[in-house]
């Protein structure tokens, strides 16, 4: 008998949670990490027009029209299918890109790191604000195509596009010296927690759909009634013979 696996949430959570304090206090103190973070980043920025348009990805205008289209799709195919809350996955990922700039500016006034040589002195690129934008729009996105996604290499494109526009935003990023490694580094550990966070969500509500809630064109269902309705025709069945034999 096989054993359904389980998504580890609490661990999906936990750890990229540890490592975002480790970062943040680094970034605080002015640790050993940042002398690392800094070499790295000389090593790596390279400013060129092809990094500043992967940069631009994950820009507010670019990444979130791309979540509304994927909300809008699947409020229409729930709606279309009758599906219980139709409306409830794209409202909560709404709500996580919506909370976003919630958790992220006060981060960056509380850090004030100063930015890169390349960019004009100032302070509060902690985290970066571009990468946590892609994470969890691209990333929210992901998450509501996926049930609608009915062969495998559906499943399989779909999470690697939206990997693979979350990596070019970084990669940007980092390359045109817009922001340090270790500030893209800690939004992608923040926008793990929020993808989990809306996973977590997504699937008690979809367990709920599973265990018979009522839909809003089948109307109520139950896991007694395929047995009720036995009942009801044994004893018909049984009322029909006893008049037979009587006559």
């Amino acid at each position: 008998m096989s054993v359904p696996r389980r998504t580890p949430y609490a661990a999906l959570i936990a750890l990229p949670g540890l490592l975002f304090a480790l970062l943040t206090w680094q970034v605080l103190v002015h640790g050993p990490l940042l002398r690392e973070d800094a070499r790295l980043s000389r090593d790596l920025v390279h400013p060129d027009r092809f990094s500043e348009l992967l940069s631009d990805l994950g820009n507010v205008q670019v990444a979130v029209p791309v979540l509304l289209l994927a909300a809008g799709y699947a409020a229409v195919r729930g709606r279309s299918a009758g599906s219980h809350r139709w409306w409830l996955p794209p409202l909560a990922a709404a709500l996580l890109m919506a909370l976003l700039p919630a958790l992220v500016v006060p981060l960056k006034l509380w850090t004030a790191r100063p930015g890169t040589p390349v960019v004009p002195p100032a302070t509060g690129y902690f985290p970066s604000g571009h990468t946590a934008t892609a994470c969890v729009a691209y990333g929210s996105a992901v998450l509501l195509l996926l049930p609608w996604c009915r062969t495998p290499a559906a499943r399989r494109t779909v999470p690697a596009v939206g990997a693979a526009l979350v990596l070019a935003v970084s990669y940007g990023l980092v390359r045109r010296g817009f922001h340090w490694p270790l500030d893209v580094l800690a939004s992608w550990c923040l926008g793990t927690m929020l993808l989990t966070a809306l996973a977590w969500a997504l699937s008690r509500s979809s367990r709920r759909r599973s265990a018979g809630t009522p839909s809003s064109r089948s109307g109520p269902s139950s896991p007694t009634t395929s047995s009720d309705r036995a009942a009801r025709a044994r004893f018909r069945g049984s009322g029909t013979s006893r008049s037979s034999s009587a006559s």
